[in-house]
């Protein structure tokens, strides 16, 4: 945004000030009324408002105006000039969000130190919510495994376009976080990032909630689509999108304007649409649940981000950021993991992925000692065995207390070393280092226990 709108009813104002101005090196636009005027605003919101309160033949003074674009678009600076100004419409106009107040005649060296001051606040404020934005919501890839670096390389590739990313994926795996990582990196970092939960927006209200309502009452209320002006709406759980609000979504992305409810003029918008589902979206197009076309012009990119299962190598890695992430922003007392209990947690299994991983180690922070490390009986659920006090206890699955010994120690080798081969991202080396064995060695016991080749790169996910 770099132009500024004059609105005055008398030409030669408009015009005067709009020389000024481009002689300085702004772009203008002008509007001899209120419907000109908020034509303009909804068409393309401009960097600064120039406004008079007195507007001839206009549904609109120039105070109405002021409150209608500053709950709209309450980032945009207000300039009021007039020429039969006093202290009321002075003081009005301020209380009201406007940046300043200049009588006519007014004197063009004051003029440009005011525009030039509001124009700086507003540059000011804009970096200063994006900065707050980024602190809150900065995407952090974490991690050093094989399907790791395959989704970076993947996001790294997207990161300057503006093509449109479906993210699949399990829940929690990190999908939103894939999407901040996208917007961070491309030239909309500095505008909004404004996320959409389909699944948490009641069916009768999302219109409302996307697309914003206008009424005498309350004036313009702007929706999600209209706040992410600019940046990225990411659309989570687009499957539960009600199927008359996927018909007007694909118009939105055809057209990149809409109407607000109770509105008639168009609104139009500059977007970059992100999306994620945890669902088979192409098994809900073919049931008649999800419109063919709105999934052909999301999914231009489809981007997959591996669960925890998949991603072993990484969960010490997310385990220690929670930690000191827990630390930093909560007063969590910090601990440390002990070995035991880095091998544990990748062994463990995490059907909630990187949302469940967070959660057990924020209650371990809690719930545990300050100051001393964090260990395997720190990480067990309400329903996990109690340790005994000779040692640790191994709790035997039923299948396997029916088997003769030797098939049981069959079995859990087999099982173990699965699930160490996995820990390591499918690295025999650092899988025989660890379990203590010759790597030739184990290669000889995972053929005797009919662990084949296609079953050690499933384990490498």
């Amino acid at each position: 945004m770099s132009d500024i709108l004059i609105v005055d009813d008398e030409r030669d104002i408009r015009a005067l000030i709009a020389d000024i101005l481009e002689d300085e090196g702004y772009k203008t636009r002008q509007a001899a009324d209120s419907d000109a005027a908020m034509a303009e605003v909804n068409a393309n919101p401009p960097a600064m408002l120039i406004l008079d309160i007195w507007l001839k033949d206009s549904k609109m003074d120039g105070i109405d105006i002021l409150m209608t674009v500053k709950r709209s678009n309450p980032d945009i600076p207000i300039v009021i000039i007039s020429g039969h100004g006093n202290v009321e419409i002075a003081v009005a106009a301020i209380k009201q969000g406007s940046y300043d107040f200049i009588e006519k005649p007014f004197n063009i060296d004051k003029l440009m130190v005011v525009i030039s001051r509001a124009m700086e606040a507003a540059r000011l404020r804009r970096e200063n919510q994006a900065l707050k934005r980024r602190e809150a919501n900065s995407a952090q890839m974490l991690g050093e495994s094989h399907a790791f670096r395959a989704l970076c390389a993947n996001l790294d590739k997207v990161t300057q376009s503006n093509a449109r990313i479906m993210f699949t994926g399990p829940a929690g795996s990190g999908k939103e976080v894939a999407a901040r990582y996208v917007y961070e990196h491309s030239d909309r970092a500095s505008a909004p990032f404004v996320c959409v939960s389909s699944a948490m927006i009641e069916p009768d209200r999302m219109e409302e909630v996307l697309f914003g309502r206008e009424s005498p009452e309350r004036g313009v209320e702007p929706g999600l689509l209209e706040q992410a002006h600019g940046g990225v709406v990411y659309l989570d759980e687009v499957a539960d999108m009600p199927l008359g609000t996927q018909s007007k979504i694909l118009r939105v992305l055809v057209e990149q304007q809409f109407t607000r409810l109770g509105g008639a003029d168009k609104v139009r918008v500059d977007l970059r649409v992100m999306s994620a589902t945890t669902q088979d979206l192409a098994e809900r197009v073919r049931e008649g649940r999800f419109r063919q076309e709105l999934f052909d012009r999301l999914s231009v990119v489809p981007i997959r981000v591996p669960g925890l299962e998949e991603r072993c190598e990484d969960i010490p890695v997310l385990a220690e950021h929670f930690i000191d992430e827990l630390h930093r922003l909560h007063g969590l007392a910090k601990r440390s993991l002990s070995e035991a209990a880095r091998a544990h947690l990748q062994t463990m299994r995490w059907p909630g992925n990187i949302r469940q991983l967070r959660n057990v180690i924020e209650r371990t922070m809690i719930l545990g000692e300050a100051g001393t490390p964090i260990e395997v009986r720190d990480l067990q659920t309400e329903t996990a065995a109690e340790p005994s006090d000779t040692g640790a206890k191994v709790v035997l699955s039923g299948s396997l207390t029916t088997l003769p010994l030797r098939e049981a120690r069959e079995l859990f080798e087999r099982e173990y070393l699965l699930s160490q081969i996995q820990r390591f991202g499918g690295n025999i080396s650092r899988t025989a280092s660890f379990v203590g064995m010759e790597r030739s060695a184990l290669h000889r016991k995972l053929k005797s226990l009919g662990v084949t080749a296609p079953k050690l790169s499933e384990a490498k996910g």
